[in-house]
């Protein structure tokens, strides 16, 4: 079972469990400052997803759904003594959603920064179809570039939308490189997404402590789907990220991070003081 674990519990030692599931296109690294801020009463596996160098492609015998990437995380929820905390962030938030329903008494709780349910934008009013006819502009144009191989192209219109015009320009060169050989799994993650079949009122019977985290100047789509998500999960709390877009667990990793710390202790043991 492929995993990075973030920090090593010692054999004398037993370690909370902690599951941190980074957005498409980064990778177990994204999740070093949580690691940190949760300090050493906790063990933070990051597992990598298909289309990373660690985790390699989508082997592509089957047409690709999002228990496709749950399963391996599903896995190492079924491999742990005692119940797990879930954390995810954007398509990673998506993954984390699908793994808890299909372990709801395996979860303690869990901490999602703008996941991508897509699909539950189809059950919206007309802001949620305009939220999902944008999402399919930018889905439909990094398939288009993909399937005649400019893969440059389609990863630096998708970093641009989530993190802004220029973005792509800025980047490191290394950077841009992993992100490029990362390009073809994109299509899959955006596909996944919006045509996941969980009706939402399946959200409803996941009782566990949720922190909905979103980003001030969150894109209308997540945006939507996190204040969604924070009314369907009934024991779910809504907290937002002052001056943070959607890539709010990198550019506010101080602040994201110490609230998902003091929820994922206050969840399920004894509390610090909040931040």
């Amino acid at each position: 079972m492929l995993h990075t674990a973030l920090s090593y519990p010692s054999r004398a030692e037993r370690r909370r469990r902690v599951i941190a599931l980074h957005c498409s296109g980064c990778g177990a690294s994204q999740w070093s400052h949580l690691a940190e801020a949760l300090g050493s009463a906790y063990t933070v596996l990051a597992p990598e997803q298909y289309g990373s160098e660690a985790a390699g492609p989508w082997p592509g015998d089957h047409a690709f759904a999002l228990a496709d990437e749950a399963a391996r995380i599903v896995a190492l929820v079924d491999a742990s003594d005692e119940p797990v905390h879930l954390v995810g962030h954007s398509y990673g938030g998506g993954v984390a959603l699908n793994v808890a329903l299909a372990r709801p008494d395996r979860i303690a709780g869990m901490a999602l920064y703008e996941p991508t349910a897509f699909h539950l934008l189809k059950h919206l009013d007309a802001a949620g179809a305009a939220a999902l006819a944008e999402i399919g502009e930018v889905a439909g144009h990094m398939g288009r570039h993909v399937v005649v191989g400019d893969y440059r192209g389609a990863v630096a219109a998708f970093v641009d939308y989530w993190n802004g015009a220029g973005t792509w320009d800025g980047l490191n060169p290394r950077v841009q490189s992993a992100l490029v050989r990362w390009a073809p799994k994109g299509p899959l993650d955006f596909h996944a997404l919006v045509e996941n079949p969980t009706p939402p009122a399946a959200f409803r019977t996941l009782r566990v402590p949720v922190l909905i985290l979103r980003g001030e100047r969150a894109p209308q789509p997540t945006r939507l789907i996190a204040d969604g998500l924070a009314e369907l999960l009934p024991l779910s709390r809504l907290s937002v990220i002052r001056g943070a877009g959607h890539m709010g667990p990198l550019t506010h990793a101080a602040e994201v991070s110490a609230a998902i710390a003091w929820h994922i202790a206050a969840a399920g043991w004894h509390a610090p003081a909040e931040p």
